[in-house]
């Protein structure tokens, strides 16, 4: 919610029933406690798994063909994210 914390689409969001994955700015937050809004509340463990998950992509794209997606049918791309996980996982 850091990129998108305006209020209509915060709204939206918890509308939806989808709760806050990245914690939000501190001056947005200072304005809400001072307008006497209600916090949104960070679920940890999800912020960890996108984390982890963002992390691996960043790693992924060190590989230019995987950056730039080079192949244009999905059997070569798959192919070739695996060997570039291969790649992660191995010494």
């Amino acid at each position: 919610m850091k990129g998108y914390s305006s209020t209509q689409i915060r709204a939206y969001l918890r509308g939806r029933g989808i709760r806050a994955a990245i914690p939000g700015r501190i001056d947005q937050i200072n304005g809400r406690i001072r307008r006497r809004e209600g916090r949104c509340r960070l679920n940890r463990a999800a912020y960890r798994r996108r984390n982890v998950v963002e992390r691996c992509f960043n790693r992924l794209e060190h590989d230019k063909a995987l950056a730039t997606r080079y192949d244009k049918r999905a059997r070569p791309y798959q192919a070739m994210v695996t060997l570039a996980c291969l790649r992660l996982r191995l010494p």
